[in-house]
């Protein structure tokens, strides 16, 4: 995809990704003049598949409280052709949780039940 001046050429750019084997995004955002791309997918291994897809270099986390509820939000970007294209994964985190977001690798953190 060399230019993002149409709808058509990012709906195109989604519906390469889903051709590919990827999830369809659960919603999809698109600002007026093609300059903003939103992708919101349902799980972390969706929101990896799209980020690779899409080459995106730029990561972000960030852990908020929502009215009791701790959430995580993670972003990938990507800049093609002057359109920015983020994918956008929000998790419900549990205290338990909390524990993987301070590990460097969270598949390596051991809890014991106490």
């Amino acid at each position: 995809m060399t230019d993002l001046a149409t709808r058509a050429q990012a709906f195109g750019l989604i519906a390469e990704g889903v051709a590919a084997g990827l999830s369809a995004p659960w919603r999809l955002y698109l600002a007026r003049g093609c300059r903003f791309l939103s992708l919101n997918v349902g799980d972390r291994e969706e929101w990896n598949a799209w980020r690779t897809h899409l080459g995106c270099p730029e990561l972000s986390v960030r852990v908020y409280d929502a009215g009791g509820e701790i959430r995580r939000s993670s972003v990938a970007e990507v800049v093609l052709d002057g359109c920015r294209i983020s994918v956008e994964l929000t998790e419900e985190v549990g205290i338990d949780d909390l524990d993987r977001l301070l590990a460097a690798e969270p598949a390596s953190v051991e809890r014991e039940d106490r």
